[in-house]
């Protein structure tokens, strides 16, 4: 059985990755750092690592908030979401 982590894109990370959806093969746990470096290496050449520094994350429904991304595990099997700043109220 092969373990995934799933990354979703919203509004303008969406944009820039040019894709909603990304699967992530892991053996293990990741970090939220090694996620962000292995999202941004499926696309080459794109805005996509510039739009990920600025974007709130979620692991399943909890935000990442200020939490370290190099301590932060990510368990296989975890959906992140990242969600670019929205402007308005």
């Amino acid at each position: 059985m092969t373990d995934v982590i799933t990354v979703r894109y919203w509004a303008a990370a969406k944009a820039a990755a040019g894709t909603a959806v990304d699967q992530l093969v892991v053996d293990g746990p990741i970090t939220m750092a090694e996620v962000v470096r292995r999202a941004a290496d499926l696309h080459p050449g794109t805005r996509l690592p510039d739009v990920l520094a600025v974007c709130s994350a979620l692991i399943g429904e909890q935000p990442v908030g200020k939490q370290d991304p190099g301590g932060l595990e990510v368990p296989p099997g975890s959906t992140i979401e990242f969600l670019p700043p929205f402007a308005g109220g």
